[in-house]
């Protein structure tokens, strides 16, 4: 068996090893979206950064330009010590940053509207996801099955999924890098968010917003499945049994680092809007303190 040592690797190797390390980072991230939320993103993304490099390629060459140009051996270059202003130049260096200002902001008041979280997606029926961030997990209630799952959130592929989403105690942030857009959970509060998974696969989600000491190892696997093996799943969940009540839902929201995934068969009836009710009235009376 041949083996290369890490020292006489080819310059062309070395060269290439940046590149396949920041590839191979890229694979779970939003460089590689799933979902159409995440394309538009990664569009956005991509164009922002060439409108970007039209302004900073030139400048990087322009200092080359000008280093060889006015080095001393170059007699045709002229010395103006008294030189000190140029009209065109002026309107150069203002006009070309203005310019990207406009087509950034363009950019952005285009897409914060074409990607605004509670848009739906499609003309389908979404599934309805209700998502409770606590320390240190994230819990997922399907109000119209009737089951809910913790650090695990199961979907069908090619389905919108409307998240309601809220927290027990500090703001936290729901990400799910390859399908697209972050938002926060706040305790008291519910926010909005649709997403959708093109592909069957497995796709990581985190908490995005630093929480405490299990900030780091809040993460959770979603999993994307055709819609035979979601029903299949959804029906597996009802006869392995365990009930979501509210004692249960205290238990899992006090702080643990203990990421086991559960499973439960039935959810109390509106458990996800008394959550958010309860801490209602806890931020009216902290507010009020």
């Amino acid at each position: 068996m041949t083996s290369i040592k890490l020292g006489r690797l080819p310059g062309r190797a070395w060269a290439l090893a940046p590149i396949c390390l920041t590839l191979a980072s890229c694979s779970e991230g939003p460089l590689n979206p799933q979902g159409p939320v995440g394309k538009a993103e990664r569009l956005i993304l991509l164009d922002a950064t060439a409108v970007m490099l039209a302004v900073i390629v030139p400048v990087i060459v322009l200092i080359f330009a000008f280093a060889w140009w006015f080095r001393s051996g170059n007699s045709r270059a002229r010395y103006r010590p008294d030189w000190e202003y140029s009209g065109r130049i002026e309107m150069i260096t203002w006009s070309i940053p203005a310019l990207i200002i406009l087509f950034l902001g363009g950019m952005a008041w285009i897409s914060s509207h074409d990607l605004d979280p509670p848009a739906r997606l499609g003309s389908a029926a979404p599934l309805e996801v209700q998502v409770v961030s606590v320390d240190w997990r994230w819990i997922f209630i399907y109000p119209k099955q009737g089951i809910a799952s913790v650090d695990r959130l199961t979907v069908p592929a090619g389905v919108p999924i409307h998240f309601r989403l809220t927290s027990t105690s500090v703001m936290n942030s729901f990400f799910i890098p390859q399908l697209g857009t972050q938002i926060y959970t706040m305790p008291g509060m519910t926010t909005q968010l649709n997403l959708l998974a093109d592909h069957p696969g497995s796709y990581s989600g985190l908490s995005a917003q630093f929480s405490g000491e299990g900030f780091s190892d809040m993460r959770f696997e979603v999993v994307a499945v055709a819609a035979t093996e979601f029903q299949s799943w959804v029906d597996t969940t009802h006869s392995a049994g365990g009930v979501l009540d509210r004692p249960t839902f205290e238990q899992l929201a006090r702080p643990a680092t203990d990421h086991a995934v559960r499973t439960y068969g039935e959810v109390t009836t509106g458990l996800f809007d008394s959550i958010v009710s309860a801490h209602v009235g806890m931020t009216h009376a902290a507010a009020q303190e």
